[in-house]
């Protein structure tokens, strides 16, 4: 396994697969890697012939209040863990080189950013696009791929793809779930036990929306008032959003039909935001 941290070193090692006539595949994180990381790993092998991993903690898609210098880092066990795996390459870069001190471009998605995570987080999307279409740029991948759990991520990036014609394939992997349900996450390392314990109602919540659609209610004033009631049993839970939303535009509907929804929901337990959604 090689690793790269320059660009210079990537750009480099990037050139010997393309001479080699590689299909390249891209898996972006931000590290401290978890089995659902490992598992788009996985994914990204069975879609190219060489896989590069990045490890990059972004810091333009962080607020001023969120958690940039709390987010867990480990290298090194990073590494080993894609050695393990089978990554080909490894790109952890410094912020110095992927921002310079006079770096202001970006790349701004004026719709679907807007809801959803992009209410509590307005300048985070802003932050994920502009960064992946650099790796993208940077990799020459011909395909990346992203897991399911950051929905609302995947489609803006596909979308930027798609509108800005960019050569990349998206590939999504699924969900990776503890054995009672919750989400994999960098950040679940933040819940305390008693937090952790509940946790796993945000996703109870999600399959109660689901089961009433699948058992032929339409309206989500009466889908969000169920999920909400069961998450809300837990005071010391904070909801910020449940929302049913198309799964390509991601608007919000106001009746639903299955095939065409996605639940998506955001709540606080303590001082840790976790995701999750489920399609219906």
């Amino acid at each position: 396994m090689e690793v790269a941290k320059t660009i210079e070193e990537l750009k480099q090692a990037v050139q010997k697969l393309r001479s080699e006539g590689h299909r390249i595949g891209l898996v972006p994180t931000m590290g401290f890697l978890h089995e659902g990381h490992l598992r788009l790993v996985d994914r990204c092998k069975e879609v190219s012939d060489k896989t590069i991993l990045t490890i990059f903690v972004n810091p333009t898609q962080f607020g001023p209040n969120e958690d940039l210098d709390a987010y867990p880092r480990d290298e090194e066990r990073d590494l080993k863990l894609c050695e393990e795996r089978g990554v080909d390459l490894v790109f952890c870069p410094n912020v110095e080189d992927m921002y310079g001190a006079s770096h202001s471009t970006f790349v701004i998605e004026e719709r679907a950013s807007k809801g959803l995570c992009g209410i509590s987080r307005p300048i985070h999307f802003r932050g994920v696009l502009t960064i992946c279409c650099k790796l993208f740029m940077l990799s020459r991948c011909d395909v990346a791929v992203f897991g399911q759990k950051d929905a609302q991520q995947v489609i803006l990036i596909e979308k930027m793809v798609r509108e800005l014609n960019l050569p990349v394939e998206i590939v999504r992997g699924e969900i990776i779930r503890e054995s009672d349900g919750l989400a994999m996450s960098s950040r679940n390392r933040y819940l305390t036990e008693s937090e952790r314990k509940i946790a796993p109602c945000l996703q109870e919540a999600l399959q109660i929306g689901k089961a009433l659609i699948e058992g032929g209610q339409t309206e989500t004033a009466k889908i969000r008032s169920e999920m909400a009631h069961h998450i809300e049993k837990h005071p010391e839970i904070r909801i910020d959003y449940l929302e049913l939303v198309d799964v390509q535009e991601l608007t919000p509907l106001s009746v639903v039909r299955p095939g065409e929804v996605l639940i998506a929901g955001a709540i606080y337990i303590g001082k840790t935001r976790l995701i999750d959604n489920v399609n219906v």
